[in-house]
Protein backbone atom coordinates (compact mmCIF):
# COMPACT_ATOMS: atom_id res chain seq x y z
CA UNK A 1 0.00 0.00 0.00
CA UNK A 2 1.26 3.49 -0.76
CA UNK A 3 1.95 5.24 2.53
CA UNK A 4 1.32 8.51 0.76
CA UNK A 5 -2.33 7.56 0.38
CA UNK A 6 -2.52 6.05 3.87
CA UNK A 7 -1.45 9.32 5.51
CA UNK A 8 -2.74 12.14 3.31
CA UNK A 9 -6.09 10.72 2.20
CA UNK A 10 -7.08 10.02 5.77
CA UNK A 11 -6.30 13.56 6.89
CA UNK A 12 -8.42 14.94 4.08
CA UNK A 13 -11.42 12.61 4.23
CA UNK A 14 -11.43 10.69 7.49
CA UNK A 15 -10.10 13.12 10.11
CA UNK A 16 -11.78 11.30 12.97
CA UNK A 17 -10.41 7.91 11.96
CA UNK A 18 -6.87 9.23 11.65
CA UNK A 19 -7.16 11.01 15.00
CA UNK A 20 -7.99 7.64 16.53
CA UNK A 21 -5.03 6.07 14.74
CA UNK A 22 -2.63 8.73 15.99
CA UNK A 23 -4.00 8.46 19.52
CA UNK A 24 -3.43 4.72 19.52
CA UNK A 25 0.03 5.11 18.05
CA UNK A 26 0.84 7.79 20.60
CA UNK A 27 -0.04 5.32 23.34
CA UNK A 28 2.43 2.95 21.78
CA UNK A 29 5.10 5.64 21.71
CA UNK A 30 4.54 6.52 25.38
CA UNK A 31 5.08 2.88 26.30
CA UNK A 32 8.50 2.81 24.70
CA UNK A 33 10.50 2.59 27.97
CA UNK A 34 9.67 -1.15 27.93
CA UNK A 35 11.32 -1.63 24.52
CA UNK A 36 14.84 -3.02 24.04
CA UNK A 37 17.26 -0.13 24.44
CA UNK A 38 19.71 -1.53 21.87
CA UNK A 39 17.30 -1.27 18.92
CA UNK A 40 18.88 1.99 17.74
CA UNK A 41 22.12 0.13 16.98
CA UNK A 42 20.40 -2.43 14.74
CA UNK A 43 22.27 -3.59 11.65
CA UNK A 44 20.77 -3.20 8.20
CA UNK A 45 20.15 -6.31 6.13
CA UNK A 46 22.71 -7.70 3.69
CA UNK A 47 21.82 -7.15 0.00
CA UNK A 48 20.98 -10.32 -1.92
CA UNK A 49 20.05 -8.98 -5.36
CA UNK A 50 18.59 -5.90 -7.00
CA UNK A 51 15.33 -6.01 -8.95
CA UNK A 52 15.76 -4.00 -12.16
CA UNK A 53 12.47 -4.64 -13.95
CA UNK A 54 10.68 -1.27 -14.16
CA UNK A 55 7.29 -2.92 -13.55
CA UNK A 56 8.30 -3.95 -10.04
CA UNK A 57 8.37 -0.66 -8.17
CA UNK A 58 5.55 -1.23 -5.65
CA UNK A 59 6.41 -4.65 -4.29
CA UNK A 60 4.04 -5.74 -1.56
CA UNK A 61 4.45 -9.52 -1.34
CA UNK A 62 7.24 -12.06 -1.80
CA UNK A 63 7.88 -15.79 -1.32
CA UNK A 64 10.94 -17.91 -2.08
CA UNK A 65 11.07 -20.92 -4.39
CA UNK A 66 13.75 -23.44 -5.30
CA UNK A 67 14.46 -21.36 -8.41
CA UNK A 68 14.30 -17.87 -6.91
CA UNK A 69 11.38 -15.70 -5.82
CA UNK A 70 7.76 -14.85 -6.58
CA UNK A 71 6.60 -11.24 -6.09
CA UNK A 72 3.52 -9.07 -6.61
CA UNK A 73 2.89 -5.34 -6.72
CA UNK A 74 0.15 -3.65 -4.78
CA UNK A 75 -2.55 -1.65 -6.51
CA UNK A 76 -3.88 -2.32 -10.00
CA UNK A 77 -3.60 0.96 -11.91
CA UNK A 78 -1.04 -0.18 -14.48
CA UNK A 79 -1.99 -3.25 -16.54
CA UNK A 80 1.67 -4.19 -17.07
CA UNK A 81 2.17 -4.55 -13.32
CA UNK A 82 -0.95 -6.68 -12.76
CA UNK A 83 0.96 -9.94 -12.86
CA UNK A 84 2.41 -12.62 -10.62
CA UNK A 85 6.14 -12.29 -11.28
CA UNK A 86 8.52 -15.25 -11.02
CA UNK A 87 12.14 -14.19 -10.53
CA UNK A 88 15.33 -16.21 -10.82
CA UNK A 89 17.98 -16.22 -8.11
CA UNK A 90 19.52 -13.05 -9.56
CA UNK A 91 16.18 -11.19 -9.29
CA UNK A 92 15.57 -11.18 -13.05
CA UNK A 93 12.02 -11.83 -14.26
CA UNK A 94 11.83 -15.38 -15.61
CA UNK A 95 8.09 -15.49 -16.35
CA UNK A 96 4.80 -13.91 -15.39
CA UNK A 97 1.23 -15.11 -14.82
CA UNK A 98 -1.73 -12.85 -15.58
CA UNK A 99 -5.00 -12.62 -13.68
CA UNK A 100 -8.17 -13.58 -15.58
CA UNK A 101 -9.90 -10.45 -14.25
CA UNK A 102 -8.60 -7.24 -12.70
CA UNK A 103 -7.44 -7.51 -9.07
CA UNK A 104 -8.18 -4.67 -6.64
CA UNK A 105 -5.13 -4.39 -4.36
CA UNK A 106 -2.77 -7.35 -4.07
CA UNK A 107 -0.77 -7.04 -0.87
CA UNK A 108 0.89 -10.35 0.08
CA UNK A 109 1.82 -13.85 -1.03
CA UNK A 110 1.85 -17.20 0.77
CA UNK A 111 2.59 -20.80 -0.19
CA UNK A 112 0.67 -23.78 1.19
CA UNK A 113 2.37 -27.03 2.13
CA UNK A 114 1.12 -28.56 -1.13
CA UNK A 115 2.90 -25.87 -3.16
CA UNK A 116 -0.23 -23.84 -3.91
CA UNK A 117 0.51 -20.13 -4.29
CA UNK A 118 -1.98 -17.72 -2.72
CA UNK A 119 -2.16 -14.03 -3.68
CA UNK A 120 -3.85 -11.84 -1.07
CA UNK A 121 -6.04 -9.26 -2.82
CA UNK A 122 -6.95 -7.70 0.55
CA UNK A 123 -5.75 -4.10 0.52
CA UNK A 124 -8.41 -1.49 1.28
CA UNK A 125 -6.93 1.96 1.96
CA UNK A 126 -10.36 3.59 2.13
CA UNK A 127 -12.01 0.68 3.97
CA UNK A 128 -14.93 0.53 1.57
CA UNK A 129 -14.62 -2.87 -0.14
CA UNK A 130 -17.67 -5.10 0.12
CA UNK A 131 -15.49 -8.17 -0.42
CA UNK A 132 -11.81 -9.04 -0.38
CA UNK A 133 -10.26 -11.92 -2.31
CA UNK A 134 -7.59 -14.57 -2.57
CA UNK A 135 -6.20 -15.78 -5.89
CA UNK A 136 -5.22 -19.47 -5.83
CA UNK A 137 -2.54 -20.68 -8.25
CA UNK A 138 -2.16 -24.46 -8.10
CA UNK A 139 1.25 -26.03 -8.82
CA UNK A 140 1.81 -26.13 -12.57
CA UNK A 141 -1.25 -23.97 -13.34
CA UNK A 142 -1.02 -20.86 -15.53
CA UNK A 143 -4.24 -19.18 -14.43
CA UNK A 144 -5.13 -18.22 -10.83
CA UNK A 145 -8.64 -18.84 -9.49
CA UNK A 146 -10.53 -16.13 -7.57
CA UNK A 147 -12.09 -16.74 -4.14
CA UNK A 148 -14.09 -13.92 -2.54
CA UNK A 149 -14.56 -13.34 1.19
CA UNK A 150 -16.38 -10.87 3.40
CA UNK A 151 -15.69 -9.60 6.93
CA UNK A 152 -18.28 -10.20 9.65
CA UNK A 153 -18.18 -6.63 10.98
CA UNK A 154 -16.88 -3.87 8.72
CA UNK A 155 -14.21 -3.42 6.03
CA UNK A 156 -10.56 -3.55 7.12
CA UNK A 157 -7.30 -2.63 5.47
CA UNK A 158 -5.04 -5.69 5.49
CA UNK A 159 -1.62 -6.46 4.01
CA UNK A 160 -0.60 -9.82 5.47
CA UNK A 161 -1.55 -13.44 4.73
CA UNK A 162 -0.62 -16.78 6.28
CA UNK A 163 -1.68 -20.32 5.37
CA UNK A 164 -1.97 -22.82 8.23
CA UNK A 165 -1.05 -26.50 8.12
CA UNK A 166 -4.52 -27.50 6.93
CA UNK A 167 -4.43 -25.00 4.04
CA UNK A 168 -6.74 -22.50 5.76
CA UNK A 169 -5.93 -18.84 4.99
CA UNK A 170 -5.41 -16.36 7.82
CA UNK A 171 -5.84 -12.64 7.10
CA UNK A 172 -4.02 -10.20 9.41
CA UNK A 173 -5.31 -6.63 9.46
CA UNK A 174 -2.86 -3.76 9.19
CA UNK A 175 -3.95 -2.17 12.47
CA UNK A 176 -2.52 1.18 13.50
CA UNK A 177 -2.47 1.19 17.30
CA UNK A 178 -0.24 -1.84 17.79
CA UNK A 179 -3.13 -4.34 17.84
CA UNK A 180 -4.12 -6.34 14.77
CA UNK A 181 -7.00 -8.76 14.20
CA UNK A 182 -6.86 -12.25 12.69
CA UNK A 183 -9.65 -13.41 10.36
CA UNK A 184 -10.22 -16.87 8.88
CA UNK A 185 -12.87 -18.34 6.54
CA UNK A 186 -15.80 -20.01 8.29
CA UNK A 187 -16.08 -22.66 5.55
CA UNK A 188 -13.95 -23.95 2.69
CA UNK A 189 -13.33 -21.42 -0.06
CA UNK A 190 -15.22 -22.00 -3.31
CA UNK A 191 -14.77 -20.28 -6.68
CA UNK A 192 -17.78 -18.19 -7.60
CA UNK A 193 -18.97 -17.94 -4.00
CA UNK A 194 -18.39 -15.42 -1.23
CA UNK A 195 -17.18 -17.03 1.99
CA UNK A 196 -17.82 -15.33 5.35
CA UNK A 197 -14.83 -14.62 7.55
CA UNK A 198 -14.75 -14.81 11.35
CA UNK A 199 -12.45 -13.12 13.82
CA UNK A 200 -10.23 -15.74 15.45
CA UNK A 201 -8.02 -13.60 17.68
CA UNK A 202 -5.94 -10.48 18.19
CA UNK A 203 -2.21 -9.82 18.33
CA UNK A 204 -0.60 -7.02 20.32
CA UNK A 205 2.72 -6.03 18.79
CA UNK A 206 5.60 -5.44 21.19
CA UNK A 207 6.75 -1.83 21.27
CA UNK A 208 10.21 -1.02 19.90
CA UNK A 209 12.33 2.01 19.12
CA UNK A 210 13.60 0.85 15.71
CA UNK A 211 14.26 3.71 13.29
CA UNK A 212 12.00 3.80 10.23
CA UNK A 213 10.61 6.46 7.85
CA UNK A 214 7.21 6.63 9.62
CA UNK A 215 8.30 6.92 13.26
CA UNK A 216 5.98 5.31 15.84
CA UNK A 217 3.25 4.82 13.22
CA UNK A 218 5.60 2.55 11.28
CA UNK A 219 6.16 0.41 14.36
CA UNK A 220 2.45 -0.12 15.07
CA UNK A 221 1.19 -1.76 11.86
CA UNK A 222 1.57 -5.15 10.16
CA UNK A 223 2.62 -5.00 6.50
CA UNK A 224 3.52 -8.63 5.78
CA UNK A 225 3.77 -12.16 7.14
CA UNK A 226 5.38 -15.51 6.34
CA UNK A 227 5.75 -19.06 7.62
CA UNK A 228 9.06 -20.91 7.88
CA UNK A 229 9.45 -23.84 5.45
CA UNK A 230 9.08 -26.38 8.28
CA UNK A 231 6.01 -24.61 9.67
CA UNK A 232 7.51 -24.32 13.15
CA UNK A 233 7.97 -20.54 13.05
CA UNK A 234 5.95 -17.66 11.71
CA UNK A 235 6.85 -14.01 11.29
CA UNK A 236 4.89 -10.76 11.16
CA UNK A 237 6.56 -7.55 10.05
CA UNK A 238 5.96 -3.84 10.48
CA UNK A 239 7.75 -1.04 8.66
CA UNK A 240 10.41 -1.33 11.37
CA UNK A 241 10.70 -4.86 12.79
CA UNK A 242 10.12 -8.57 12.29
CA UNK A 243 8.36 -10.53 15.06
CA UNK A 244 8.96 -14.29 15.04
CA UNK A 245 6.69 -16.70 16.90
CA UNK A 246 7.16 -20.41 17.57
CA UNK A 247 4.33 -22.62 16.32
CA UNK A 248 3.57 -25.74 18.38
CA UNK A 249 1.37 -28.53 17.07
CA UNK A 250 0.34 -26.60 13.93
CA UNK A 251 -1.59 -24.11 16.10
CA UNK A 252 -0.86 -20.99 14.09
CA UNK A 253 -3.53 -18.85 15.72
CA UNK A 254 -2.44 -19.92 19.21
CA UNK A 255 1.18 -19.03 18.40
CA UNK A 256 0.24 -15.50 17.34
CA UNK A 257 -2.31 -14.77 20.04
CA UNK A 258 -0.54 -16.41 22.97
CA UNK A 259 3.14 -16.49 22.08
CA UNK A 260 5.98 -14.11 22.90
CA UNK A 261 7.83 -13.08 19.74
CA UNK A 262 11.55 -12.61 19.19
CA UNK A 263 12.35 -9.33 17.51
CA UNK A 264 14.61 -8.68 14.54
CA UNK A 265 14.95 -4.95 13.80
CA UNK A 266 14.65 -4.00 10.10
CA UNK A 267 16.03 -0.47 10.42
CA UNK A 268 15.28 2.28 7.93
CA UNK A 269 13.95 0.17 5.09
CA UNK A 270 12.40 2.69 2.63
CA UNK A 271 8.90 1.19 2.69
CA UNK A 272 9.13 -2.41 3.85
CA UNK A 273 5.97 -4.37 3.09
CA UNK A 274 7.30 -7.83 2.17
CA UNK A 275 8.91 -10.59 4.18
CA UNK A 276 9.62 -14.29 3.66
CA UNK A 277 11.95 -17.03 4.86
CA UNK A 278 14.84 -18.41 2.86
CA UNK A 279 14.35 -21.97 1.65
CA UNK A 280 16.56 -23.33 4.44
CA UNK A 281 14.71 -21.30 7.08
CA UNK A 282 17.89 -19.68 8.35
CA UNK A 283 17.24 -16.18 7.03
CA UNK A 284 14.51 -13.59 6.77
CA UNK A 285 14.28 -11.90 3.38
CA UNK A 286 12.64 -8.52 2.86
CA UNK A 287 12.06 -6.07 0.04
CA UNK A 288 10.69 -2.52 -0.08
CA UNK A 289 8.64 -0.49 -2.49
CA UNK A 290 10.64 2.00 -4.54
CA UNK A 291 7.89 4.06 -6.22
CA UNK A 292 8.24 7.07 -3.93
CA UNK A 293 12.01 6.85 -3.47
CA UNK A 294 14.67 9.06 -5.13
CA UNK A 295 15.12 8.68 -8.89
CA UNK A 296 17.18 5.62 -9.75
CA UNK A 297 16.26 3.71 -6.60
CA UNK A 298 15.59 0.03 -7.20
CA UNK A 299 14.05 -2.53 -4.85
CA UNK A 300 16.68 -4.76 -3.28
CA UNK A 301 16.10 -8.03 -1.48
CA UNK A 302 17.77 -7.90 1.95
CA UNK A 303 18.79 -10.79 4.17
CA UNK A 304 18.64 -10.88 7.99
CA UNK A 305 19.49 -13.84 10.26
CA UNK A 306 16.32 -15.55 11.44
CA UNK A 307 16.04 -15.82 15.20
CA UNK A 308 16.31 -19.11 17.04
CA UNK A 309 14.28 -20.09 20.10
CA UNK A 310 16.50 -19.73 23.20
CA UNK A 311 17.45 -22.95 24.93
CA UNK A 312 16.09 -23.50 28.44
CA UNK A 313 18.79 -22.81 31.03
CA UNK A 314 17.12 -22.52 34.47
CA UNK A 315 20.42 -21.78 36.18
CA UNK A 316 20.85 -18.68 34.01
CA UNK A 317 17.35 -17.33 34.48
CA UNK A 318 18.46 -14.67 36.98
CA UNK A 319 21.25 -13.19 34.86
CA UNK A 320 20.89 -9.51 34.11
CA UNK A 321 22.55 -9.46 30.69
CA UNK A 322 20.31 -7.63 28.17
CA UNK A 323 19.02 -9.58 25.17
CA UNK A 324 20.41 -8.84 21.73
CA UNK A 325 18.18 -6.79 19.41
CA UNK A 326 17.73 -9.78 17.08
CA UNK A 327 16.60 -12.18 19.80
CA UNK A 328 14.79 -10.06 22.34
CA UNK A 329 11.81 -11.64 24.16
CA UNK A 330 9.81 -8.69 25.50
CA UNK A 331 7.26 -10.64 27.56
CA UNK A 332 6.33 -7.56 29.54
CA UNK A 333 5.49 -5.67 26.35
CA UNK A 334 2.81 -8.07 25.13
CA UNK A 335 0.49 -7.48 28.08
CA UNK A 336 -0.50 -3.97 26.90
CA UNK A 337 0.74 -0.63 25.67
CA UNK A 338 -1.32 1.88 27.62
CA UNK A 339 -0.27 4.69 29.93
CA UNK A 340 -0.83 2.55 33.03
CA UNK A 341 2.04 0.38 31.94
CA UNK A 342 4.35 3.39 31.90
CA UNK A 343 3.53 4.38 35.47
CA UNK A 344 3.91 0.80 36.67
CA UNK A 345 7.37 0.86 35.18
CA UNK A 346 8.02 4.18 36.86
CA UNK A 347 7.15 2.76 40.25
CA UNK A 348 9.57 -0.08 39.74
CA UNK A 349 12.42 1.87 38.13
CA UNK A 350 12.26 5.08 40.13
CA UNK A 351 10.05 8.13 39.76
CA UNK A 352 12.81 10.47 38.62
CA UNK A 353 14.06 8.22 35.82
CA UNK A 354 10.51 7.53 34.64
CA UNK A 355 9.65 11.23 34.50
CA UNK A 356 12.77 11.96 32.49
CA UNK A 357 11.94 9.14 30.09
CA UNK A 358 8.34 10.25 29.67
CA UNK A 359 9.41 13.86 29.09
CA UNK A 360 11.85 12.77 26.42
CA UNK A 361 9.27 10.60 24.73
CA UNK A 362 6.64 13.31 24.76
CA UNK A 363 9.11 15.64 23.09
CA UNK A 364 9.88 12.99 20.51
CA UNK A 365 6.20 12.34 19.87
CA UNK A 366 5.67 16.08 19.38
CA UNK A 367 8.47 16.36 16.83
CA UNK A 368 7.31 13.20 15.04
CA UNK A 369 3.87 14.74 14.54
CA UNK A 370 5.17 17.97 12.98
Amino acid sequence: MRVRGWLTRGRRVRTTAVATLVAGAASLAVALPAAPAAAGAAKAGDPVCEIRDERLNELSGMVTTDDGYVVVNDGADDEARRRIFFLDKNCAVARTVSYPTRPRDTEDLAVGRDGTLWVADIGDNDRNRETIALWRLAPGADRPVLHRMTYPDNPHDAEALLIDASGRPLIITKGGSGTVVLYAPTTALKPGATTPLASVGKVVLPSTTTSNPYSFLGRSVVTGAASAPDGRRVVLRSYADAFEYDVAGDDLVGALTGGTPRITPLPDEPQGESITYSRDGRSLLTVSESADQPAGSRPTILRYPATVAPAAHPAESTTAAPPSPAAASPAAQTAGIGGGQVWSLAAGAGTLLALLAVAGLLWRRHTDRR
